[in-house]
């Protein structure tokens, strides 16, 4: 009797244990990006615990950086704010892409991330998901309008907006035939064509009804016919669509511009394994499409689209085709000194006559 009451203290003290033991997840994310139904779900396939603190990029920099790394197992940073980062304080670890199930991925959008987050050989961030900016255009007004060139197109006068920001000037130089991007590290080869994106600008501004700088203004003048083609945001585009399919979000010839938040896995991370075993389980496809569903933004995953609500897959698919998906232009991280050049370019434009 007594050994019997022994093994059950010692039984108890066991369940006890692991129960106190359970494996947990930390995540350092945006709102949204870790929906209660997926961690419910993870939680249940997996038996590790979610724990979620919701953030932004310069908080993200913030926390690691004050415990170089520690604390978290998996991050959430906008691609283009990793590589820098990652030189000056050694916050992430190098991704091990053989942990990642490449084949549900989006391969143009893992090769883009793959480069703009590479430091001393290694890379060190997945995709998630994305947003593009590109045309917003009113189809009955301006049929023709086809990519960021149209923003100077003498043909839609008195009914053109788009802001002095430096996604303009970089749309603009694409739609010119040449690559920005590719001149980051040549600061005076992009001055000169910056230079020459702004005297385009200068030269159309009696083209231009207005440069916005309220995204709800935006929409409510392409909304009443006072601005038929806009630089704008995707989401904004199939917002007024849903109102009067004469108006909808498009992909420019040259490729909408887009921004991509990662996952990203902390120097210190205690629960490396379950990291991955979360960003495998987001990205495939009926998860990443529940997303999707939830928040409005695409993400890395391939396939998604098959289980999307009708309307948001709509959406894509009216606005991009898969060969406009590969000819987005990812923003790479931007050199400090490029930002005071754009900034100057695009003073000049505001104040030319």
């Amino acid at each position: 009797m007594k050994r019997i009451l022994v093994l059950a203290v010692m039984l108890t003290l066991s369940l006890s244990s692991s129960a106190f033991s359970q494996e947990t997840l930390k995540i350092l994310t945006w709102k949204g990006y870790a929906p209660q139904q997926l961690v419910d779900k993870f939680e249940k396939e997996t038996g590790i615990k979610v724990e979620l603190t919701l953030s932004n990029n310069e908080e993200m920099i913030a926390k690691l950086r004050a415990t170089r790394g520690a604390g978290f197992d998996l991050a959430q940073p906008s691609q283009d704010r990793i590589s820098s980062v990652q030189e000056k304080y050694q916050i992430y670890q190098a991704m091990d892409y053989s942990k990642i199930n490449a084949d549900q991925l989006i391969g143009s959008m893992l090769d883009a991330v793959k480069k703009n987050t590479a430091v001393g050989g290694d890379s060190f961030g997945v995709p998630f998901c994305y947003g593009t900016s590109g045309l917003i255009v009113n189809k009955k007004l301006a049929a023709e309008a086809k990519d960021y060139s149209d923003l100077l197109n003498k043909a839609y006068e008195g009914r053109i907006s788009y802001r002095l920001k430096r996604p303009t000037l970089i749309g603009l130089a694409f739609a010119m035939g040449d690559d920005p991007f590719a001149k980051y590290n040549d600061a005076a080869a992009y001055e000169a064509l910056m230079n020459s994106v702004a005297e385009k600008m200068v030269a159309a501004k009696p083209l231009v009804k207005n440069y916005w700088s309220n995204g709800d203004a935006l929409l409510e003048m392409v909304r009443s016919g006072e601005v038929a083609v806009a630089m704008g945001w995707d989401n904004g585009g199939w917002k007024l669509n849903a109102e009067n399919p004469d108006i909808d979000f498009v992909a420019p010839a040259s490729g909408a511009l887009g921004w991509i938040d990662t996952f990203a896995i902390p120097a210190k991370a205690k629960n490396v394994e379950a990291a991955y075993k979360w960003i495998n389980f987001i990205l495939a496809p009926e998860n990443a499409a529940i997303f999707t569903n939830l928040e409005k933004y695409g993400t890395a995953s391939k396939g998604a689209d098959k289980f999307l609500d009708k309307e948001i897959a709509d959406n894509f698919k009216r606005s991009f085709s898969e060969a406009d998906i590969d000819n987005i232009k990812w923003y790479p991280p931007v050199p400090a000194n490029l930002e005071q050049i754009e900034g100057k370019i695009l003073d000049k434009v505001k104040a030319a006559q």
